[in-house]
Parts: structure tokens; sequence; C-alpha cells
């Protein structure tokens, strides 16, 4: 849970200010008096009574009320985060991020480090797989090396498989340790900002010259490693069904969409209101790919802040949805929501869904359908605010 996109709240806050951050209801409580910290605190042991309360049935699958089984895994950052992963009852690593290790201050990492890294995850998760995601930053972000650079819009320049392309040192690095890992479990290799077929090509082209190397070298790996994209550029959107007849899976980075779909900075608090999950292009965008996905039969997941956001769960099954990676502390909630839904029900919703012309009215009446759903569950509303 976190707070973002506050354009005002600095202007109140000063130096030795109490405040109460609720990051369930996307709200900062500044200077609460004696009641309001008693409210919380109250809040604050309601929110885990629940959270205990639903974690007992987190292992069991998630499976709808007409028997569509959804298959719920986590996104993490650490390894420290894949211990949790099976506690709360996730079915393997939807989304390794693996960023961390190269914004580190002591340089890029080995491929040793790497490697080490990548095997203890695969092998905590076995018999699951782990889908790791190929370095997704821009080079202003990498600590050292010879990618440091300085752009003025790092969004849209030198960044994902762009970077990873150019600094092909690099990239073998981080090839070579994802393909040794992949000889001690199930590995996906997805990569990052594909914007179309040619990118794609190249990182496959070098993938493949990375498996010859390692043949040559007598080092094990599994020659039929999965091999996906993160859809999130709006070209991927639409050349999807040409992209399918060259991947194993599609996943739907939300986020990235969002924000290049919609032309929104959502890191920035004065355009941060028009970052809207709920906008009819990106409800079709989504639609566009699971569909494409469907006709080529390549499987298709959904990750970013949508799949773990319960008023857009309905939503993103009657979109067809049947993969959702989550972070790990919110799978055993939106387990429990899947439970509670009809995919039936849900493709009708979306019928009505897709007429609507407006992020509000999507909003609305998505907050109207799921919210005596959420009620039944007796999850309270402030733990599963969309805000």
């Amino acid at each position: 849970p976190a707070v973002v996109g506050l354009e005002t709240v600095t202007k109140y806050v000063e130096d030795g200010d109490l405040l109460i951050v609720d990051g369930t209801a996307g709200e900062v409580v500044i200077n609460p008096d004696d009641s309001d910290i008693i409210k919380y605190q109250e809040r604050e042991v309601l929110y885990q009574e629940k959270e205990d309360l639903i974690a007992k049935s987190s292992h069991a699958p998630a499976v709808t009320k007409d028997g569509q089984r959804i298959t719920v895994r986590a996104n993490i950052e650490f390894l420290e985060e894949v211990s949790a992963v099976k506690k709360y009852g996730g079915e393997g690593i939807g989304l390794y991020r693996t960023e961390f290790l190269y914004m580190r201050s002591r340089g890029l990492p080995s491929e040793d480090e790497l490697f080490l890294d990548y095997k203890q995850a695969v092998e905590l998760v076995t018999p699951d797989f782990v889908s790791i995601r190929t370095l997704d930053l821009g080079g202003e972000k990498l600590t050292s090396g010879s990618a440091s650079l300085n752009e003025a819009n790092p969004a849209l320049g030198l960044r994902g498989i762009r970077l990873c392309l150019k600094e092909r040192d690099m990239f073998r690095t981080q090839l070579r340790a994802i393909l040794r890992a992949s000889a001690f479990g199930k590995v996906r290799i997805i990569f990052p900002m594909i914007s179309g077929v040619q990118e794609l090509m190249d990182a496959k082209a070098f993938l493949k010259s990375i498996m010859e190397e390692l043949n040559d070298e007598g080092l094990g790996y599994d020659p039929h490693v999965d091999v996906g994209i993160m859809v999130e550029v709006p070209s991927a959107v639409t050349m999807a069904e040409v992209l399918a007849g060259h991947v194993d899976f599609f996943s739907i980075g939300t986020n990235d969409l969002i924000q290049y779909a919609l032309a929104i900075d959502r890191v920035n608090e004065h355009v941060a209101y028009m970052y809207q999950p709920f906008h009819p292009a990106i409800i079709r965008m989504i639609h566009t790919v699971v569909e494409a996905g469907t006709r080529c039969g390549v499987p298709v997941s959904l990750c970013g802040e949508m799949a773990s956001d319960p008023f857009c769960i309905g939503l993103l099954l009657g979109l067809g949805i049947c993969e959702l990676s989550i972070n790990v502390r919110a799978i055993p909630v939106i387990k429990e929501l899947v439970r509670s839904i009809s995919v039936d029900e849900a493709r009708r919703d979306l019928q009505k869904v897709m007429k609507l012309h407006t992020a509000m009215e999507v909003r609305e009446y998505l907050m109207e359908r799921m919210g005596p759903i959420i009620e039944n569950l007796e999850i309270r509303e402030s733990i599963l605010s969309p805000a």
C-alpha cells in the first residue's frame, strides 16, 4: 500500500508535523487528534485481522463461481521476497524485476552474482516457474559502466530492450546468468519495452547466440526456455497478432502501457490525476492483446497495479485474463475475490463497459458492480480502495 500523486500535501506539511499515512485508502492525515489516532489504530488492527482470515485460504486454487481456474503469481524485486511467495499462496513468480542488482553503487553485477541470485529464486519456487524480466532501466539509472548517460526524456529514450541491444556485453552477462539458472528449475525470459518485431527478433537472435556459447563451454541450461515480451508500448498492442507468432507468452504491463498510451507521467503530481486505468482506450488495448493471444494460442498474463485492484478484477476476467501477477501480499485477497466472481457475469459486464465513453463512467460502473461482492467478503472497503 502507498500514497502517491498528492498535488497539494507539501503545501500544508511542516517539519515536526505528525502524519498518518494510510496507504490502503490513499490518504494522509496531518496532525491527527486523539480520536483520529485511536480510529486508525483500530483500523490497523482490523486490517491485520482481515489479512489473517483471508490468508488461511490463500493456498487453495483461485477458481471462479462458474469453474474458471485463474492463476495468481507474484511480482518481486528482491530475492528476499521469494520466501513470501509460497507463504501467501503465489503460484510462482510472474515477474521478477531484475534492476536492483544493477542499481547498487559498487557497479555492474557479475555473471556469477546474477546466476546465484536467479538460481536461488528458481530453487525456492520449484516446481512453479520464475519469469525473469531482463534489465528494464534507462542508461541514466545505471551507477557505472559505459551505458551511463543523460537524456532529456529517459522514459522515451535508451531503456529496456533498447539499452540491452546497445550494451551487448551487459546483456550477454544477464542472459548467460538466466540461462544457467534455467538448469535448476522452470524459467521464462521476458523482454521489456518491445515496440516491434525487429527488436524482438534481434533479442531472440542474441539469446540464441548465448545458447551456442554455453553449448561450446559445456554449461547446462534449458534449451526450451520460454520467451515472452512485456506488452507495454502501444505499437506492441497494434502488432500483437504478428508478435504472437514469435513468442511463447505475453505479459501486459499496465503501469507503463497506461503511461505511454495516455501520454502521462504517473509520478508527476501535476498530471497524475490523468493516469486512468479505467480509461476506455486502455480497456480496448487489453482486449486487443487478449484476442490476439487467443487466436494465436499464446497465453496472456497481466501485471501492474490493475491486477491487484479489486475493482478491476471482474473487468479483467471478463476481458479473458486467466493469469494475474501481483504484489505478494495482495495474493490472498485477490484469490478470495476471484472465487466470488462468475466469468459469465463478468463478460456481460464487459459488454456494458465497452459502451461507456469516459474513465469516470467505467469507474462508477465497476464500483457499483464490485462493491457488493467486496462487502459480501466482509473485507473493509478502505482496505480494498482503488486509490
